[in-house]
């Protein structure tokens, strides 16, 4: 709520979706990030662009910047420089070499919030840019109902992201197809069916499935089972994926700094003045509004300890 409060006070207002996920309504950050750089510069806040950093020098952090090289030596320090899932916007994880070479202990990075590749098969090609509607999948414990994309490189989206940690780390993915329909129900339809009729029309014809979700129990669900077997794989088709996307694609990563190289005031305690906050920690977690609060939760919780 506090951050929802912030967000409006900076005149941008924000919904709640049916998730539990927050939005701008905007729908994206851009006029948030103008209203509040805006607001800090009005607060004497100097911000020193084109500066990058280029890691230690003795003690000093040194910049490679417009007018040449710069060797700062600050009192204090909080790092906010991101995980590894931008890159292209500086989130590139360069300094982890930087902070281990001080003897502070960095998890390694990993995808958040990804979609995953698949190696589909020709036939795939005309649903791709096609949304998957009412359907949940399933991964481990979690049952997400949320919809997702296909993709010439893989499925993706708010239902994939939901159970993108739990497959990452080793659980297998399934896709029920009629979440509101029992499978007894289900083989019932299908019984009930022409025989002459091909499986995709039975899929068709008997449970109303669209050509995207046809689409996919043709590619994961060969060799296809007899009639009576087929409604257990429309219950819990298996995603047959070739892992996550790379780390570049994705909205957030998981690894980091690890805990236990860092006081409660998140200062690094191999590098006594020197302090941490947002994706630079070993943390992780859903999309919607959590990583921002995440992110400024712990910068505004560093920046207090090393002013204090």
């Amino acid at each position: 709520e506090e951050v929802k409060g912030w967000a409006r006070d900076l005149g941008q207002e924000v919904f709640t979706g049916s998730s539990g996920r927050v939005f701008p309504v905007a729908m994206k950050g851009s006029p948030l990030l103008r209203a509040w750089l805006a607001r800090l510069a009005a607060r004497g806040v100097e911000l020193r662009t084109r500066w990058r950093w280029t890691g230690f020098e003795g003690t000093a952090l040194a910049f490679d910047t417009p007018g040449g090289r710069v060797l700062a030596r600050p009192s204090r320090t909080v790092l906010g420089l991101g995980g590894a899932s931008w890159p292209r916007l500086g989130s590139d994880a360069a300094w982890v070499p930087w902070l281990e070479a001080k003897g502070v202990r960095v998890a390694p990075f990993r995808p958040a919030n990804m979609g995953f590749a698949v190696n589909w098969s020709a036939h795939m090609t005309p649903h791709f840019g096609q949304p998957v509607k009412g359907s949940a999948l399933v991964a481990g414990d979690l049952r997400e109902r949320a919809e997702f994309v296909l993709s010439a490189r893989g499925i993706e989206g708010g239902g994939v992201y939901a159970v993108s940690a739990a497959v990452r780390d080793g659980a297998d993915l399934t896709l029920d197809l009629m979440p509101d329909v029992p499978v007894a129900e289900v083989a019932t339809r299908l019984a009930r069916a022409k025989g002459k009729d091909s499986v995709a029309n039975r899929l068709r014809k008997a449970l109303g499935l669209d050509p995207a979700k046809i689409a996919l129990v043709m590619e994961w669900g060969r060799p296809l089972p007899e009639v009576a077997a087929l409604a257990g794989l429309v219950k819990s088709l298996p995603v047959r994926h070739a892992g996550p996307r790379p780390i570049s694609e994705a909205i957030s990563s998981a690894g980091g700094i690890c805990r236990d190289s860092l006081t409660s005031g998140l200062e690094q305690r191999e590098l006594p003045g020197v302090f941490a906050c947002g994706e630079m920690l070993d943390w992780e977690a859903p999309t919607g509004g959590y990583l921002l609060t995440g992110c400024l939760a712990t910068g505004l919780w560093a920046g207090r300890h090393a002013a204090g």
